[in-house]
């Protein structure tokens, strides 16, 4: 397909535009043309930013993960502080834009975004955080964080007023008991979904540097 001699759009404003469209639409809405008339150009335009839809797509996720506010690096000690942090902004950021959630399935973050993932290495490294957990870390973050966050979103809005909906005290009485002694809020189980996977994580990993100096393991077979 021809392409036009001069851009009448630019690649952020056809971005913003897209959001907008998935926001208010839905992820099926989107298309070339259905962006192109929200433009008020013709679709050609798209062509010298876009190679196709598939391209725009990921700039969609690029975007919406680049909204995320970083929080300020805190002393060493609070590094796990600063993961929960910035967990709960991406989780902010996405749920804003709840039908564009599934989209970070098909176009990770990790993909898109390698940078953010080497300075999270790096925090990791000066906080004195083993090096053989820092992928640990990083793999299953994206694993909880989008799993979760990817979830929620896909929750219809009377769903989303209950931890566990449709509970009959009757029939799950053990469950109904346990809801009833919850104190905590969808964004308090996630920040503490975080926080104890981290926590845990550096256990195991201290477990298993003194499981590996004791003389049973020293000793030959």
């Amino acid at each position: 397909m021809p392409r036009p001699r001069q851009p009448l759009i630019s690649r952020t404003g056809a971005v913003a535009a897209a959001i907008e469209i998935i926001d208010t639409e839905g992820l099926d809405a989107l298309s070339l043309p259905r962006l192109a008339r929200h433009l008020d150009v013709r679709a050609p335009s798209l062509y010298h930013h876009f190679d196709d839809k598939s391209e725009i797509l990921g700039a969609v996720v690029a975007a919406i993960v680049a909204d995320t506010v970083v929080p300020r690096k805190p002393p060493p000690e609070r590094w796990v502080d600063w993961f929960v942090q910035l967990s709960l902004n991406l989780r902010r950021v996405v749920l804003r834009h709840r039908n564009a959630a599934p989209l970070l399935l098909q176009y990770p973050p990790r993909d898109l975004l390698a940078d953010l993932y080497e300075d999270a290495a790096r925090f990791l490294q000066a906080s004195g955080v083993p090096t053989e957990v820092h992928v640990q870390i990083l793999d299953s973050m994206d694993t909880l964080v989008l799993g979760a966050v990817i979830s929620e979103a896909a929750r219809t809005p009377a769903a989303r007023r209950a931890i566990f909906p449709n509970v009959d005290a009757d029939r799950q009485p053990t469950l109904a008991r346990a809801l009833e002694r919850n104190e905590f809020t969808a964004n308090q189980l996630f920040e503490e979904m975080i926080r104890s996977f981290l926590h845990g994580v550096l256990l195991l990993a201290d477990q298993r540097t003194a499981a590996a100096s004791t003389p049973e393991a020293a000793a030959p077979s």
